[in-house]
């Protein structure tokens, strides 16, 4: 796909320097394009491509106190749209107080590609995917199964700028599939889904075939009440949890006394052992597979981000290492607070346990009788000390008896601490590339996590949910 255009996103961020005239400013632009099929009842219903651009001004305003900062963001495709947003920003700024997380802006010369266009993706890119989808759909049909679902694309092409003189430029691939089945009687549910970078290893006959497996597993149901069960959490189910774990790991809020970061009384716990030994939690824009943006982009600031930090260069975090808390999400603010190393936000995140080896059938075949879940969804924080969340299982609870799968069970509201689970599992996977459920679609898709097996999961009360 080609897009027409007569301005650049590079024209934009040098148009919003040159009119700024605030004492500083940091331009983004973010340059999307998507693509999307959807199905329902064994029938694709809906496909599309989309094109947006992003623009966030970030003007900076010394004070007698200090630098206040005004930041507003908007679509933006011609000057005279960059201009009004570049006046509010100014306008903000001016009429801010001095700002907590003041820092000296980043400088820098252009990166080598920041005269590169913007790299479209198109509905092409499901030239595999879709002949297969419709073999699926045939499969499926004659299971006496129907199949829901989407699959998304996306090219987001991010330029940052600033009056310093730094200009970088970033192109992200995500994409990311989801597909439920349901018995013809729509009394079974069962769903797979995963995340990819160009839909070149996504298989829609083996996305069926898994999907019809589980509606096969659960043609015996069972109802068990609530209590503490053996529970294997696979892939999926870890990464909606450890998203939690990560999000709630801001250095600022630690040091304040507010999360299970906290050391009581006073700071936070980073040298603290806070898992079980060869447990690490790591973020690396580097990853293969997993690669993402390598500099600090922030709209705004808070306790997790600051917007004096924008370019800031990123690399490998370890955030549990061995065991140990070793580092929080930390602006270089916070880390003259907290007197720990700068560590700011990286966008995707990875799980693993030394020596671990095998998958989730290794771990069903090893239980004697427990649960298999599939993935855990409308999770939220109870209690921000001990990070206890609480959210339901959802599209297939199975039961494991002997080493087999013997038939499904209801749903459950449950209750967990992320941060007592990687205390509390008793047998671990190696790490495989993984989706989350309930945050992958639109906040946080990059993930590589093991199964873990938990001995007392807490299902704290039975869900009429499917």
């Amino acid at each position: 796909m080609t897009i027409a255009t007569t301005w650049t996103p590079q024209s934009l961020v040098e148009h919003a320097l040159a009119t700024s005239v605030a004492d500083d400013c940091v331009v983004l632009v973010s340059d999307t394009t998507s693509a999307n099929l959807r199905w329902a009842n064994n029938t694709l219903t809906t496909n599309g491509v989309m094109h947006g651009v992003g623009v966030t001004v970030i003007s900076f305003v010394k004070t007698t106190d200090g630098v206040a900062t005004g930041s507003v963001s908007g679509s933006a495709t011609t000057q005279a749209q960059v201009t009004e947003l570049v006046n509010a920003a100014d306008a903000a700024a001016r009429a801010g107080s001095a700002a907590e997380d003041a820092q000296e802006l980043v400088g820098g010369e252009a990166a080598v590609d920041w005269d590169e266009a913007p790299v479209p993706t198109d509905i092409h890119v499901f030239d595999a995917f879709a002949p297969a989808l419709g073999e699926a759909f045939g499969s499926a049909g004659d299971a006496g199964q129907v199949l829901y679902g989407f699959v998304s694309h996306e090219h987001t092409t991010t330029y940052l700028g600033s009056t310093t003189g730094l200009r970088l430029r970033h192109l992200q691939p995500t994409g990311h599939y989801a597909c439920t089945g349901k018995d013809s009687t729509l009394t079974r549910s069962a769903w797979v889904g995963g995340a990819t970078r160009d839909f070149t290893d996504v298989d829609a006959l083996a996305m069926q075939s898994e999907v019809g497996q589980r509606l096969a597993w659960a043609e015996r149901r069972v109802d068990l009440p609530a209590g503490r069960y053996d529970t294997i959490l696979p892939p999926t189910a870890v990464a909606d949890l450890m998203i939690d774990a990560y999000w709630y790991a801001g250095a600022r809020d630690a040091h304040d006394g507010q999360s299970v970061y906290s050391r009581r009384g006073g700071g936070t716990r980073i040298g603290e052992r806070i898992a079980r030994d060869g447990v690490t939690l790591s973020s690396d824009p580097f990853r293969p597979g997993l690669e993402c943006v390598p500099f600090v982009t922030a709209s705004t600031s808070s306790n997790l981000q600051s917007v004096f930090d924008n370019g800031l260069p990123l690399g490998r975090t370890d955030w549990i290492a061995d065991g140990t808390l070793s580092s929080l999400l930390q602006t270089r603010h916070s880390a003259t607070l907290t007197g720990q190393p700068v560590t700011p936000y990286v966008d995707n995140l990875v799980l693993a346990v030394d020596g671990a080896s095998g998958g989730i059938d290794d771990l069903v075949a090893g239980m004697d009788d427990g649960l298999l879940l599939t993935c855990l969804w409308y999770i939220r924080e109870v209690d921000p000390q001990t990070l206890l969340l609480t959210g339901l299982t959802r599209d297939g609870v199975y039961r494991v008896e002997r080493g087999e799968i013997t038939g499904a069970v209801n749903n459950f509201r449950w209750n967990e601490s992320p941060i007592d689970l990687l205390n509390r599992f008793s047998h671990v996977t190696a790490t495989m590339p993984s989706f989350s459920r309930e945050w992958g679609d639109d906040y946080f898709s990059r993930t590589a996590m093991p199964a873990l097996r938990v001995p007392d999961f807490n299902m704290s009360s039975v869900s009429e949910a499917m």
